[in-house]
C-alpha cells in the first residue's frame, strides 16, 4: 500500500526539447533508509531529484508524487523543503562571504520582535547543529569560505537539518573529499539514519553505496531498471545494472608500443600565488616517450596540478619550466602557445577551466579551432557542425542536439565535450587532470578506451589522477610526487598501490 512508503513517485516523465530525460520512473522509499541511486552520466539521476525536490516544478513533468501517502505537488523548492524534502547539490549553495551561522540561517532567520536578526540565538543553535554532525572545530561567526571542502559539505548537511529533513537527497556528496573527510561523511549518515532520517544517495563512488545503502535502485537511459536490497548486491552487479553489460575488466588494457622519448620537462619550479617563499613544485624533470602513458600519482596537495598547469602555462602564480618537445625548446608561456605547440590540457576543475556554460555543445567543442572553419570574417556553419557530429558520434557523447546549452549534459558528458575541444586540436601531447572526476563506471570505461587508442596512433599521455587503482590500471609508467619533488619513477610492471603509496608518503 501507498501509504507504507515515507515517499512513493509513480511513472514520472521529464522532457527536454521533446527528447524524455525520464521515461515513466517509478520510485518507493521506507522511512529510515538510505537509498542508493546509480547510474551512469546522462541516466536521469540528477533529473529525478530534481523533479522530486521542487527544481522542476509540479506541472513541468508527468506523474505522480506521495510524501506520507498523500500528494505531493509542490510549485517551488520552498514547499518541498516545508514538507521536509532536502536538496544537497553537487555544486554546494553556500554564500562564500557569509558566516557559518548565516549560511545555515540564509532564508530561515530567528528574528527579535520588531524584525531584527536575533544573532545570539542563530549563534547558539548553528553551534547545537554542528554538535549534532559531531564538527567541534568551526567556529560560526567566521566566513564559511574559512573552511575547506570537507567541512563546507557537512555545514550543508547541518544547513538542511536545520530545514527539519525528513529525506535528505545527497547529490555526489563526496566528489570533493578526502578519504579521511569521506570516512567522517559516512559515519554522519550512518547516524542520521539511526535518527529516523531517510536518504537518496547519488554517487560513482560504488564502494561508498555499497557501505552506507540499505536499497539500491538503478535507472538507465530514464528507465527503472531494478530496485535491489544491497544484501544481495555486490559491486559487479551495480555496475552490470548501470550499463547493461558485465564489464569484468573496468581498464580495458591494450597493447601499444611505445617509441623514443619525445617530450621533456626540465626544472619545473612553481612558487604559491600567496606566499612566494613556498615552493609548490621544487626542480621536478621528466621525460615521456612516443604513444606512452605516464600517471602522475600522488597525496592531494602534492604539486601534480601545479607541474602539469606549469608545463602548459597556465600555472596562476611565478614559475619556471623548460618544455622541450622532439629535442626542440618550446614557448608554452600561455595556453594558447602551448597549444600551438603541439600540447593540450583537459583541466581538473570543468567547471570553471573547461566549458564556457552560456554556449552550446558544438560551440564549446570547436572553440580552440575555430580558425580552421573561418574564412576572411565569416564561420562556415556548415563544415563546424559536421566536425561536432562526427566528434559526438566519436566519443558516444549523449545530447539531444549539438545546439544545446552544455550545462544541459551531464558531467560526464560535458568532460567528453572537453576533451574533444583539446583533440580538435590534434595534439602531440596530451595533458588529462583527473579525466574521469565525478564520471560514471560506463564513461570512464570509454574514455580509457579511447586513451588506448589514442596511445596507439603514437599519441603521448600524461595522466593526473588521486584513484590509484586508475593510475595503475592505466599508465604505463608512474611518476610519484611528494611535497613538490619526485619521489619515484617506476615502470607500471606488476607495481603495487604500497609501492607507490611507500613513495608518496617518504620524506
Amino acid at each position: 500500500m501507498a501509504n507504507d512508503y515515507l515517499l512513493e513517485m509513480r511513472g514520472i516523465v521529464k522532457q527536454f526539447d521533446g527528447v524524455r530525460a525520464l521515461n515513466g520512473i517509478n520510485l518507493q522509499v521506507n522511512g529510515g533508509e538510505c537509498i542508493g541511486l546509480c547510474g551512469e552520466n546522462g541516466a536521469g539521476k540528477s533529473t529525478l531529484m530534481k523533479v522530486l525536490s521542487g527544481v522542476y516544478p509540479y506541472g513541468t513533468y508527468e506523474g505522480d508524487i506521495l510524501w506520507q501517502g498523500q500528494p505531493l505537488r509542490a510549485t517551488s523548492i520552498r514547499e518541498t523543503e516545508a514538507a521536509g524534502i532536502v536538496i544537497i547539490h553537487q555544486e554546494l549553495m553556500l554564500v562564500p562571504e557569509l558566516t557559518v551561522t548565516e549560511n545555515l540561517f540564509l532564508g530561515n532567520e530567528i528574528k527579535l520582535p520588531g524584525g531584527r536578526m536575533d544573532y545570539d540565538a542563530m549563534n547558539r543553535r548553528a553551534v547545537e547543529l554542528l554538535a549534532e554532525l559531531n564538527i567541534r572545530d568551526v567556529n560560526v561567526v567566521l566566513p564559511v569560505k574559512q573552511y575547506g571542502g570537507g567541512h563546507q559539505q557537512l555545514i550543508e548537511i547541518a544547513k538542511a537539518l536545520n530545514k527539519n529533513a525528513r529525506l535528505l537527497i545527497l547529490d555526489e556528496p563526496s566528489s570533493s573529499l578526502t578519504a579521511s573527510e569521506i570516512a567522517v561523511l559516512l559515519d554522519i549518515i550512518r547516524s542520521l539514519k539511526a535518527n529516523g532520517v531517510t536518504c537518496i544517495y547519488i554517487s560513482h563512488k560504488l564502494d561508498e553505496i555499497a557501505a552506507i545503502c540499505d536499497t539500491i535502485v538503478t535507472i538507465r537511459d530514464g528507465q527503472h531498471i531494478a530496485t535491489t536490497p544491497m544484501r544481495d548486491m555486490n559491486i559487479d552487479r551495480i555496475i552490470a545494472q548501470m550499463v547493461g553489460r558485465e564489464m569484468n575488466q573496468l581498464y580495458p588494457q591494450q597493447e601499444h608500443s611505445l617509441g623514443d622519448v619525445v617530450f621533456e620537462a626540465r626544472h619545473v619550479t612553481c612558487w604559491d600565488a600567496d606566499n612566494p617563499q613556498r615552493k609548490r613544485v621544487d626542480d621536478v624533470s621528466f621525460t615521456l616517450r612516443k604513444g606512452e602513458i605516464l600517471g602522475i600519482a600522488g597525496l592531494v596537495g602534492a604539486g601534480r596540478t601545479e607541474l602539469v598547469s606549469a608545463i602548459f602555462g597556465a600555472y596562476d602564480g611565478p614559475y619556471e619550466a623548460e618544455v622541450l618537445l622532439e629535442g626542440r625548446r618550446l614557448d608554452t608561456a600561455t595556453p594558447l602557445k602551448a597549444i600551438r605547440a603541439g600540447l593540450a590540457m583537459v583541466p581538473e576543475d570543468r567547471k570553471h577551466h573547461g566549458i564556457v556554460p552560456d554556449l552550446s555543445v558544438g560551440q564549446n567543442m570547436t572553440m580552440a579551432v575555430l580558425h580552421e572553419f573561418s574564412q576572411a570574417t565569416r564561420i562556415d556553419a556548415e563544415a563546424e557542425l559536421r566536425t561536432v557530429r562526427e566528434e559526438i558520434a566519436r566519443l558516444k557523447l549523449k545530447t539531444s542536439t549539438p545546439f544545446l546549452k552544455i550545462t544541459g549534459l551531464s558531467g560526464g558528458n560535458q568532460q567528453k565535450a572537453v576533451l574533444s575541444k583539446m583533440l580538435l586540436t590534434r595534439p602531440k601531447i596530451l595533458i588529462l587532470d583527473e579525466p574521469t572526476r565525478g564520471v560514471d563506471v560506463g564513461a570512464k570505461f570509454e574514455i580509457y578506451q579511447l586513451m588506448f587508442d589514442l596511445a596507439k596512433q603514437g599519441m603521448s599521455i600524461i595522466m593526473v589522477s588521486s584513484e590509484l587503482q586508475e593510475v595503475l590500471g592505466i599508465s604505463d609508467r608512474v611518476l610519484v610526487i611528494g611535497e613538490g619533488r619526485v619521489r619515484g619513477d617506476f615502470v607500471n610492471d606488476n607495481l603495487s598501490q604500497e609501492t607507490v603509496l611507500a613513495a608518496a608518503l617518504t620524506h
